[in-house]
């Protein structure tokens, strides 16, 4: 599932891979096997020397640069970004930061890309104040069409060593310039947490601090008035009701204030049990203290009441935490990492995982790529699918027509014994074979000039499935449109850093359009080396992990209607085992169509009639010679 030294990027990896230490030391003790790498940054580079050398750089950048942008290639692969629709352009988005680890070092990234979005082109940003390279940092836009950033985390290339910002910048979205805020009293340091705005107020809730040895959940609520450049921590009563600690929540606006859904956090748990001999002679029984991670599924409405016009400048608004009934049909199982963009009323959410302790060797995880809308104002979820174009025809009229479900099976059946009789009579004429599309869903012939006819240039390849599951993805709304930006899937002990962005229509839902994908980098770090199978026991293993995650519900992608050249790669390890599997399978199956898990009649003779058709012309062709 993770690694043994790996230092996640966000609460909840780091918190999975602690379990799974937790649950492999004593077979380890047991076998007696030393580790050779060690667990800490012994030979790594000191990490406040880095931060010197990035606060060097910056001065020399900023007396001899000035903003520039120019022209990039789509950014490179990362996890624990931000992305934004730009408040001062809706053809725009902006992506800032982020990490990436390949399994041995960690790489953090400060830069600021702009993607255009009606000329599909992207541009890197140059400025001679700008934030230090970061990870899990938050940002949100303001009424007054800036955006503003706090916080975030930086590492050691081993990740033994960890910094937390409390910086706060401000970003002119329209002129690029990064500007510093600075205040005598603000948030502590920290990363994972939300942010968001009302009126002229940005709000922040949340978070974690991590110091290497332990991870402390925050539940502190701050509020920034743009207006007089001031921090209010708004003290609540000790009986108040408020949320738990907790990151890596949803934080929406909302007319009244804002609203919370979810997270994530750990909690002292008592588990298991040890037993020790006393001097009489008995056994002493008793529980072991372990952090628990907790996935959040309540919600919370956060009241903001401005001050009176006549109040002084600096009069800090009133709050209230209210506690809201668990949402409607939300998404089962419980999952973390599932990200949420605002739009228009609505939190629309994406992927996660969902982990299962299924044995001493670790965790069994179930990663998701579904994609739901929670209504802020009815508190209810609703699972969103995509519609394929429908054609409209005369046997659809038809079909509309005879209205039964009886009927159109019958139709269906009719057709087919027609084309199939129009055939068998054609047979004996027929000089050269015909072309026909067996792939076409549809049952349509391609036309040659279709075929010779190139795609506009404007076009993108765009898929009937969504896409790989995945967590921690990066997701932004802008016109209507949501994009989906990298994420992370884990497999065999591997992490994998999806280097790709996605865009689905949200009032169309007519499928999703590729922006652009390379192929997931390999991993550097060696397998999980806490297995004591051979290595032909973790081969069995990974070839059925598709299997297991099929039995568990996980909707993986359908080979059949996703072109081979746009399935979501996975290094080549892992595809070639998937290749290998295909093949043996193909050459023992049965050539003729069947049937997809839940298609009904209809459906079925709609995509397999071509290749029906086609199947008896061979076999008249055959029996002929």
């Amino acid at each position: 599932m993770g690694k043994k030294d790996k230092k996640s990027k966000t609460a909840e990896q780091k918190a999975r891979v602690a379990a799974k230490q937790e649950k492999k030391a004593a077979q380890k003790e047991k076998k007696g096997k030393s580790k050779g790498t060690p667990d800490s940054d012994a030979d790594d580079v000191d990490l406040e020397a880095i931060r010197e050398d990035n606060t060097g750089g910056h001065d020399q950048q900023a007396q001899f640069l000035k903003i520039t942008e120019s022209p990039c290639d789509p950014p490179s692969a990362r996890s624990s970004a931000t992305l934004i629709g730009s408040p001062s352009s809706s053809a725009e988005l902006l992506l800032f930061g982020g990490e990436y680890y390949n399994g041995a070092l960690a790489s953090f990234y400060n830069d600021l890309f702009v993607y255009l979005i009606e000329k599909d082109q992207w541009r890197k940003v140059t400025s001679p104040n700008s934030p230090l390279p970061r990870s899990g940092h938050a940002w949100t836009r303001s009424l007054a069409g800036d955006v503003y950033l706090f916080g975030g985390e930086f590492s050691s290339p081993k990740q033994g060593t960890f910094y937390h910002y409390n910086d706060f910048w401000k970003l002119n979205p329209s002129t690029r310039e990064w500007t510093r805020i600075e205040s005598k009293k603000g948030p502590p340091a920290r990363s994972g947490h939300r942010m968001t705005y009302f009126k002229q107020y940005i709000v922040l809730f949340g978070g974690f601090q991590d110091t290497s040895q332990a991870t402390k959940y925050l539940q502190d609520l701050w509020i920034y008035d743009t207006h007089t450049y001031t921090w209010f921590n708004p003290v609540l009563p000790p009986a108040t009701q408020k949320p738990d600690p907790r990151s890596s929540f949803s934080f929406h606006p909302h007319e009244a204030g804002a609203v919370l859904y979810g997270g994530y956090s750990r909690v002292k748990g008592a588990t298991g049990s040890t037993s020790k001999q006393s001097k009489s002679g008995g056994n002493q029984v008793g529980a072991r203290s372990v952090l628990k991670p907790v996935v959040h599924q309540d919600t919370w409405f956060l009241r903001i009441i401005p001050p009176a016009a006549e109040a002084p400048p600096s009069t800090p608004p009133s709050v209230r935490w209210e506690r809201r009934k668990k949402p409607v049909n939300s998404p089962n199982p419980s999952r973390a990492g599932a990200t949420q963009a605002y739009h228009k009323g609505r939190g629309i959410m994406f992927g996660g995982v969902h982990d299962v302790e299924a044995s001493e060797e670790g965790m069994d995880s179930e990663f998701f790529d579904t994609l739901f809308a929670w209504n802020i104002e009815r508190n209810r979820f609703f699972q969103l699918t995509l519609r394929r174009p429908r054609t409209v025809n005369a046997k659809r009229a038809a079909i509309d027509d005879r209205g039964s479900k009886k009927g159109r099976g019958k139709l269906d059946e009719e057709e087919l014994l027609r084309n199939l009789a129009a055939l068998e009579a054609k047979s004996g004429s027929v000089d050269t074979p015909m072309t026909m599309d067996l792939d076409n869903n549809d049952g349509h012939h391609n036309h040659p000039e279709e075929e010779n006819t190139p795609p506009p240039p404007s076009s993108k390849p765009k898929l009937f499935t969504l896409p790989h599951p995945r967590f921690n993805a990066q997701l932004a709304v802008q016109d209507d449109v949501l994009y989906i930006f990298g994420g992370t899937y884990e497999s065999g002990g591997r992490e994998y850093t999806f280097d790709e962005m996605w865009c689905v229509n949200l009032g169309k839902m007519d499928g999703v359009t590729e922006i652009f994908r390379r192929e997931v980098e390999g991993w550097v770090g060696s397998d999980d080396d806490g297995s004591s199978g051979s290595e032909g026991d973790e081969d069995d293993e990974e070839m059925s992990e598709d299997e297991d995650m099929e039995e568990a519900g996980v909707l993986l992608p359908v080979v059949e209607d996703r072109p081979a050249e746009f399935k979501a790669t996975l290094p080549a390890k892992v595809e070639e085992d998937e290749e290998a599997e295909g093949v043996a399978e193909t050459n023992a199956a049965d050539t003729r169509p069947h049937p997809r898990p839940f298609e009904n009649l209809r459906d079925f003779f709609t995509r397999t009639s071509v290749a029906w058709q086609d199947l008896i012309l061979e076999s008249l062709r055959s029996g002929g010679d």
